[in-house]
């Protein structure tokens, strides 16, 4: 166990240009020592890459979005190719000149591998390296920082089948340990300090590694068994117009007309858009049933999608006996 841990921000680093060897400027700066922790923001990282874009941002945006979990007027919270859920894919605007965008570097546990080896190689000493970035958290306002990438250190440490003081079993306790460590650095380092690097000294000996173990990737739940994948609107799309598959739904603004192709209305029902505010679901008599639940999609999905005041009325006739506007 250790008896104390310190978290010391680096200064001078300065501003960071493509191609700047992050390592090097390090090593200058601070005597390492071995089983040091060595936590690097990823937007430092992402201008020694040259990732920098004045492209739109919604183009941006796409280029990093795997999917979307929740959609609120201009907000995007998407899946990101990491597996990371990050409003705008955490793409970073702030700390850059003007009209500049920063997204996240495509293969941060890399990045890490990458920095920690070169720290060797100057210095000698065997330290691990996080990568951090800002996020918020379902359920609490703020954000902290987390890890998204990590070489060299336990991202996640397993009590399971240890007993605590009581000797009670435990089932699920697993600290996040590299998300805990880069939410300390930030303390450390401070929002406007510009310091993007901090060295974290005097963590427990078995979580720093000689190998560059499984990095951040082991902190991403995989999806089949994440039960808060969606936002509350995406979740009713999923479970009522796509059985349970969320994609390409939640990208879409909706309106009256798309909600009805959300629907899924079944061969032989026809459903018209009377105006912004009524739908008639008109059926043949031996279809009740399926026009009663089309009926009752409708509805929840208007509810989820913040449509309100919209009327779904099912009438048992054909549709050619009116003179409405077909939607489907």
């Amino acid at each position: 166990m250790a008896e104390g841990i310190t978290f010391t921000a680096v200064v001078g680093i300065g501003e960071i240009l493509q191609g700047t060897d992050i390592a090097a400027l390090i090593a200058e700066r601070i005597d390492l020592m071995d089983r040091d922790v060595v936590v690097v923001t990823s937007k430092i990282v992402s201008k020694s890459l040259g990732l920098a874009t004045r492209q739109d941002k919604d183009v941006v945006l796409a280029a990093q979005t795997d999917r979307v979990v929740a959609r609120r007027d201009a907000t995007r919270i998407v899946r990101t190719h990491h597996g990371l859920t990050m409003a705008a894919a955490g793409i970073d605007a702030s700390n850059a000149e003007p009209g500049t965008l920063l997204p996240l570097p495509s293969d941060p546990d890399a990045e890490a591998r990458s920095i920690r080896k070169r720290l060797r190689d100057l210095t000698g000493r065997s330290v691990a390296v996080v990568i951090s970035d800002t996020a918020g958290r379902a359920w609490r306002n703020g954000q902290t920082d987390i890890a998204i990438g990590c070489a060299g250190l336990v991202a996640v440490e397993s009590f399971a089948g240890q007993v605590d003081s009581h000797g009670q079993p435990l089932v699920v306790t697993a600290p996040a340990v590299a998300d805990e460590i880069a939410a300390g650095a930030e303390l450390a380092a401070g929002k406007l300090g510009r310091r993007p690097v901090v060295i974290v000294r005097g963590l427990a000996d078995h979580l720093v590694t000689s190998d560059d173990g499984p990095g951040a990737r082991a902190l991403v739940r995989d999806e089949g068994s994440d039960l808060f994948g969606l936002g509350t609107r995406e979740a009713v799309v999923a479970s009522l117009a796509s059985g349970g598959d969320a994609r390409g739904f939640a990208t879409h603004d909706i309106n009256t007309p798309t909600l009805v192709d959300l629907a899924l209305p079944p061969e032989g029902i026809d459903v018209r858009l009377v105006d912004d505010r009524q739908l008639v679901v008109h059926y043949p008599p031996h279809l009740p049933v399926e026009a009663g639940q089309l009926t009752q999609r409708l509805t929840a999905l208007a509810i989820a999608h913040g449509i309100c005041g919209l009327t779904v009325q099912a009438v048992p006739e054909s549709p050619r006996d009116s003179d409405g506007s077909t939607c489907q």
